[in-house]
C-alpha cells in the first residue's frame, strides 16, 4: 500500500497565486486544498485536518492573524504548522505572526523553490515534535504511551497526575505568550521537585497539554506530591498582573492545580487506556 499524501491547505485570496501554488505543490506530490477566505480556511481545517497551512494575512473577511489565533486555540488544529505568506514586511508584522505560533513567515514576491523547502522543513519538524510537547519539551503522545505500557508489566510504581486547570481562560485574557510561559514555568517546577526528591528512573510527561503524568516509586510519591502542590499553589497568583490578583471577577476561572495518585493496588490495568482513565479520575 502506498503512503498517504501529505495535505497542504492554501488560504489565499489572490486567485493567480492560489492556482500557481495549487498546481506546483500537486506536482511535488502533495494533496492540496485551496480556499480564498479566512472562515473557509478554519472550516477546512476542521473538516479535513491538513499537515500544513500556507496562510495569507490580507484576506477578505478575517485576517490571517485571526485565522492563526483560532487554529492555535482549538485542540484539534493547535499543532498544525502554519507558514504566513504576505506582502507585510514590517518587523512588527513578522513578530506578530511568530508570536501566534507560526512556523515561518515569507514575504511576497517569493521564490517558490524556497517556499517548497520551508514547507518540507516545517513538516519534518512537526513529525519530530509529535513526540514532545512544543512548549515544555517533555515527552508526549507515543513516548508517554510506551512508558505507561511498561508499567502494565510491573507492580513497583506509583503515578501522579498533576493538572493545570483553566489555562484556556487565562489564554483568552492574557494571550498565547503568557499562557505558554505559565505552562513552561509549571513544568519546570515539577521537574525541580522530581530532581530533588525523585530518582533517575522517574518519568515525567504529558497526558495532554495541561495534564502531566509522573511515574515514580511508591515510597517517594507522597513527598513529591506534597512538594509539587506546595510550590505550584504558592505560585499561581504570580502569573497574573498585580492589578488583577485581587479582582473578584477573576476568581471564577482562576488558574489552579488538581492532583491525584494511582497505584497498582487500585485495580487490574490491562491497557494503557484503562490506566489513563483511572489516573484522570484521580484528579481532585
Amino acid at each position: 500500500m502506498s503512503e498517504a499524501k501529505q495535505k497542504i491547505l492554501i488560504v489565499e485570496d489572490d486567485l493567480d497565486v492560489a492556482d500557481m501554488l495549487n498546481a506546483y505543490f500537486r506536482v511535488q506530490g502533495y494533496e492540496v486544498f485551496t480556499v480564498n477566505w479566512g472562515e473557509d480556511g478554519l472550516r477546512a481545517c476542521q473538516a479535513s485536518r491538513p499537515d500544513l497551512v500556507i496562510l495569507d494575512i490580507r484576506l477578505p473577511d478575517i485576517d490571517g492573524y485571526e485565522v492563526a489565533r483560532q487554529l492555535r486555540a482549538n485542540r484539534r488544529t493547535a499543532d498544525i504548522p502554519i507558514i504566513f505568506l504576505t506582502e507585510k514586511r514590517e518587523r512588527s508584522d513578522r513578530l506578530q505572526g511568530l508570536e501566534l505560533g507560526a512556523d515561518d513567515y515569507i514575504t511576497k514576491p517569493f521564490d517558490v523553490q524556497e517556499l517548497r523547502l520551508r514547507v518540507r522543513n516545517a513538516m519534518m519538524r512537526a513529525r519530530q515534535d509529535t513526540l514532545t510537547n512544543p512548549v515544555t519539551s517533555l515527552p508526549d503522545g507515543t513516548l508517554v504511551d510506551e512508558h505507561l505500557g511498561d508499567c502494565l508489566r510491573r507492580t513497583d510504581w506509583a503515578m501522579l497526575i498533576i493538572s493545570l486547570e483553566n489555562l484556556d481562560s487565562f489564554r483568552e485574557t492574557y494571550g498565547f505568550v503568557a499562557s505558554d510561559d505559565v505552562l513552561r514555568a509549571v513544568s519546570l517546577m515539577i521537574q525541580n521537585a522530581v530532581r530533588e526528591l525523585g530518582g533517575r528512573e522517574d518519568f515525567l510527561g504529558h497526558l495532554d497539554t495541561t495534564d502531566f503524568v509522573l511515574v515514580t516509586k511508591a515510597d517517594r510519591a507522597a513527598a513529591i506530591q506534597e512538594r509539587v502542590r506546595s510550590r505550584l499553589e504558592q505560585s499561581m497568583d504570580y502569573f497574573y498582573p498585580i492589578k488583577d490578583r485581587e479582582q473578584p471577577a477573576m476568581l471564577k476561572n482562576r488558574l489552579k492545580i488538581k492532583m491525584g495518585e494511582l497505584t497498582p493496588a487500585e485495580g487490574v490495568f490491562t491497557t494503557v487506556e484503562t490506566l489513563k482513565l483511572a489516573l484522570l479520575r484521580k484528579k481532585k
